[in-house]
């Protein structure tokens, strides 16, 4: 084989044939003669061998290459061919050129021009507003110039001001009423007389009769709470919050305060059988079983201690007055401290107690309506055989002053979320049963516990 020639000390011949591709190749040998290199049949000089000395000159095919730079373009493809080195052989004729592209002609160097790509539209450029809050439509204007709320839809398909039912959407400050003037003097004056003089009758008939105007005054206030907040657009059940409401004091009144729970109970479990048998949870059961509950703990269950403040009327003829008497003593005190609060505010009032909530109340008329409901507590008790002790008429003042003006505050932060200026107007002046009545509603427990504690009238 001629493998196992190749490169023996037997052979003579020390070069290769590699035909037509790469011509002779000479190895090492005695005889360095010949050309080192032959690639045909062209006019390129004989490479030296790689053992001689290197001479400096530039080689013949870089010379053509630099003499053809210098000449026109026309005579250098007449005259040098850059395909020269590869030509065939034996033949000399030109190999065809690589063609690079896929089709017949020849690759093309040139570097095309560039493409102006156009701008997108939507680009986000810097000095823009990409969230096109400041295209967006505003909203029209009313008579006084303020900018209308957009109104909303909530799950159940009613309109809601704002995001969620009967909440401000956050980041828009404070929340402002409907432009109100000032309260009417005469009309609240001849209606709060009016009011004082039914509930005094009441109190000389019985208590009976008493517990009658009480549950007509909670169930108008339970029902202007879920009509007030079901146009906010929440979805309570306020059959069962109303019933709730009036059941839990009638109870009370009748039982005891054993038979509050299950009033609750039973309201809270019904509630719930309501959502449970609905359709989907797009009903909304936490915010909707959740205003339902306000209203029964709020209403209903701080509403049921009148009912057991006038229990202890029905327990002897020994306690006949013990029931009847606090509650007058309630009633006074608390409309003495609206009363007191509201012109000493009116007057001199400059801080704002939770301004807020309500800018108009303030520290000046707190302090006001404390003084004022000191003096009627010790007044009327002075009149009274229940409580008939000067400490005691300072204690039922103290917790009167401090629950009261919470109860007002409570009731306004919630008017204020709603975004309303009065749950109701059925009383002239006074607005709702439940704006008449929502001090009184945080005073019931307080008192009628203090009255468990103290008993002043052992």
């Amino acid at each position: 084989m001629a493998d196992d020639n190749y490169g023996s000390d037997n052979t003579n011949d020390p070069t290769i044939d590699f035909g037509d591709e790469f011509g002779v190749v000479r190895f090492g040998s005695d005889d360095d003669s010949g050309p080192a290199l032959s690639f045909g049949g062209n006019e390129t000089e004989q490479l030296p061998h790689w053992t001689e000395p290197a001479t400096g000159e530039i080689p013949r095919f870089m010379k053509q290459d630099t003499e053809a730079a210098r000449r026109p373009a026309a005579q250098v493809d007449d005259e040098t061919d850059v395909w020269s080195a590869y030509n065939e052989p034996s033949t000399g004729a030109r190999r065809p050129p690589v063609d690079l592209t896929g089709g017949s002609r020849r690759f093309e160097t040139t570097t095309p021009p560039p493409v102006e790509r156009p701008r997108r539209e939507g680009r986000i450029v810097i000095g823009t507003d990409p969230t096109g809050e400041t295209r967006r439509p505003v909203a029209p204007r009313d008579a006084s110039g303020a900018q209308a709320r957009p109104t909303q839809v909530t799950r159940a398909g009613r309109p809601a001001q704002g995001g969620r039912p009967g909440q401000r959407p956050s980041g828009t400050g404070s929340m402002s009423r409907p432009p109100t003037g000032g309260r009417d003097l005469p009309t609240a004056t001849a209606v709060g007389a009016l009011m004082l003089a039914a509930f005094i009758g009441a109190l000389l008939l019985s208590p009976a009769v008493v517990m009658i105007i009480v549950l007509a005054a909670i169930g108008l206030a339970a029902f202007e709470f879920f009509t007030q907040i079901t146009q906010a657009g929440y979805r309570p059940i306020s059959i069962i919050g109303i019933v709730g409401c009036v059941a839990a004091p009638a109870v009370a009144y009748w039982k005891g305060d054993s038979a509050i729970p299950l009033v609750l109970m039973f309201a809270f479990v019904a509630t719930s059988l309501v959502f449970v048998s609905g359709d989907s949870v797009e009903s909304g059961p936490v915010p909707n079983s959740s205003a339902t509950m306000i209203a029964l703990l709020w209403i209903g269950l701080m509403g049921s201690y009148a009912g057991l403040i006038l229990r202890w009327s029905t327990l002897g003829d020994a306690f006949a007055h013990r029931g009847t008497d606090t509650l007058f003593i309630i009633v006074a005190g608390v409309v003495a401290n609206d009363i007191a609060a509201y012109f000493v505010g009116t007057a001199i009032g400059r801080q704002p107690l939770r301004e807020w909530i309500s800018p108009k109340k303030s520290i000046e008329g707190v302090i006001g309506g404390t003084i004022g409901t000191f003096v009627i507590v010790v007044l009327v008790g002075m009149q009274s055989t229940t409580w008939n002790s000067f400490g005691s008429w300072i204690l039922l003042a103290l917790v009167i002053s401090v629950m009261a003006p919470l109860g007002d505050l409570t009731e306004s932060m919630f008017k204020r979320n709603l975004d309303i200026k009065d749950f109701g107007t059925l009383l002239s002046g006074h607005g709702g049963a439940l704006d008449r009545f929502d001090s009184m509603l945080f005073v019931l427990p307080a008192v009628y516990y203090l009255g468990m504690v103290i008993t002043p009238w052992a």
